[in-house]
């Protein structure tokens, strides 16, 4: 094969305030859209009143990681949907001096866990039985996560960030359209919980209106005893007792001997660097670091800019980079503490991205073979923030319950949802088909595992200096939405709201189609992709970022909510 050339693309085919602003979307073909501006600090998250928690923080003193906490604490209080305490995740760090940090604080599997937990004799999946029951749930991370983040770099005492998120568990907030029509929605989900009933409709199991005034006392009291014993307040004590209450009477298998066990670590960040900037990613369990390094390390050597933007040259050459990383990541990737073996270096090496670019050719997609590496999918309902301070401190963080509210479970007395992040692990071992079920072995369940993760907090540097910091919710989307937004931003010159609300794509190898988003893309370019072989499917978005771009002359900060998300606010001062 002649060697993949930047030229080639062509030749491939013939054809002092605080700002607060809510973004909304307005088709105006190529006008120009505006991000939100700071000129010290910003925090954007998926919620107006966490989003104005961390910058409260920032404004009293506070660095990038003491309003991330404060951020993430108030995210567990205003959107119960992804925000949370029962969950997990990652917090990617990098301090104004150079220094870079992974708090990798996701789920682990409890120590009763094993990999057939969830077939029947003949190995097939009972009822979804890893994603809907008290066996779906991981232990959980987001709480020895944040502590620890806000130990090792925070500035701030604890009990002074989780403050005002206490107050909004306590006192309450008005409820939302959004949280509104959720509760309408899951009812039916939410009723089989008695403390899910309890907490999310009112005493005469009637619906919270909007507007009305929405107060959590059992997770107020939870928040109090994190606040006032760190995190034995939650692993340990009476948070502890009420979780493995809970978990005896309704068959989990989570027990306080798996939650004092719970630790969150400090992981090196992946680098990789792309056409003058550096990329910083999480390394395993997350896949998003190294997915994403590859997927750029392919694509560097082409001109992208030159086909145009979200052409049919340009969305196919994407797209082959999106099927190689992704099959790699099927085939190599999971908790980096049970693989050992696992060949990092080389899935991040340019070497590695140059054989696998000398692999694609400009005409013809690549078939998908799962017999070859030539699922089920973490849920869509995660959620990101990013913030950036005065000094230029940044944080970059995306945590989860997986699905939308989780696994609907309340805990009894403790009044926070549960995950179910066991769905994440590779449920049925060996099987690996078209349908996009991956069955490799190193995502496998094992006692105190960590299960495989799609979430890609991600910081970009220019010059020594943080540039962009974003991540997104959206299952192993995620990963295609970080990758665009940082190509629409080095490729195309976007500012970082056009960067976030241009029209996006998605392939993860199996099944072998393309997802686009129902908006953006002409009939044109999809029939030249279907005319070369690609299959095509719609859905209404892919990913949600939340994302900061830092003018490097002026020091100005811009921040964009994603306008696929119904709640989203970037507020700065």
């Amino acid at each position: 094969m002649q060697p993949i050339t930047r030229n080639r693309i062509r030749s491939g085919f013939q054809i002092g305030t605080v700002v607060l602003a809510f973004l909304i979307t307005v088709n105006t073909g190529y006008a120009k859209k505006w991000p939100v501006y700071a000129k010290h600090g910003m925090v954007v998250s998926t919620e107006r009143l966490a989003s104005a928690v961390g910058v409260q923080i920032l404004k009293q003193g506070g660095n990038a990681v003491d309003a991330a906490v404060a951020t993430g604490f108030a995210l567990a209080v205003v959107q119960p949907a992804a925000g949370n305490i029962g969950g997990g995740g990652f917090m990617l760090i990098r301090l104004a001096d150079g220094t870079t940090a992974g708090i990798d604080y996701r789920e682990k599997a409890p120590a009763a866990a094993h990999e057939t937990m969830y077939l029947d004799e003949e190995g097939n999946l009972i009822d979804d039985l890893n994603h809907h029951s008290y066996l779906a749930v991981g232990v959980p991370g987001t709480v020895a996560g944040l502590i620890l983040a806000l130990e090792k770099y925070g500035t701030m005492k604890l009990a002074d960030v989780m403050a005002p998120a206490i107050r909004l568990a306590e006192s309450g907030f008005e409820v939302p359209y959004s949280l509104g029509r959720d509760l309408k929605t899951l009812e039916k989900r939410l009723k089989k919980y008695p403390a899910s009933e309890k907490k999310f409709f009112k005493p005469d199991g009637t619906h919270y209106q909007p507007g009305d005034i929405f107060v959590q006392p059992d997770l107020a009291a939870t928040l109090r005893r994190i606040s006032k014993h760190g995190r034995e307040g939650f692993y340990k004590g009476k948070t502890a007792e009420l979780i493995e209450s809970d978990m005896k009477a309704n068959g989990g298998l989570i027990t306080r001997q798996d939650l004092a066990d719970y630790q969150a670590v400090v992981r090196r960040p992946i680098r990789t660097t792309y056409r003058g900037y550096e990329v910083l990613g999480m390394p395993p369990p997350s896949s998003g670091g190294i997915t994403v390094a590859l997927m750029l390390n392919i694509l560097e050597e082409y001109d992208l800019s030159q086909p145009g933007h979200n052409s049919a040259a340009y969305v196919h050459i994407v797209v082959e980079a999106m099927r190689r990383a992704f099959a790699a990541r099927a085939k190599y990737l999971g908790d980096a503490d049970f693989n050992p073996e696992m060949p990092v270096e080389k899935l991040i090496s340019k070497t590695y991205a140059a054989e696998l670019r000398g692999t694609i050719s400009l005409q013809h997609p690549t078939k998908s073979d799962p017999e070859h590496f030539n699922g089920y999918d973490e849920s869509a309902q995660t959620t990101h923030f990013s913030v950036v301070d005065a000094a230029g401190n940044a944080v970059s963080n995306t945590y989860t319950i997986e699905e939308w509210y989780g696994s609907k479970i309340v805990a009894a007395g403790a009044g926070f949802l549960y995950n179910n992040e066991m769905g994440d692990f590779n449920p049925i071992p060996g099987l690996t088909d078209t349908t996009g079920m991956i069955g490799t072995k190193p995502n496998l369940i094992r006692p105190g595992k960590r299960m495989l993760s799609n979430m890609t907090p991600t910081i970009v540097t220019k010059d020594g200096r943080p540039f962009l910091i974003t991540g997104s919710p959206g299952g192993k989307r995620i990963i295609s939405t970080v990758l665009q937004i940082i190509l629409n931003v080095t490729s195309f010159g976007m500012n970082v709201f056009e960067a976030v609300d241009a029209p996006r794509f998605h392939h993860r190898w199996l099944p072998d189609k393309i997802w686009f988003e129902r908006r953006g893309f002409s009939h044109d370019t999809i029939d030249l992709l279907t005319s070369m072989g690609h299959r095509v499917t719609y859905r209404e978005t892919v990913g949600r970022a939340m994302a900061i771009l830092i003018d490097l002359e002026t020091g100005w900060r811009m921040g964009a909510g994603d306008p696929r998300s119904a709640n989203r606010a970037a507020v700065g001062y």
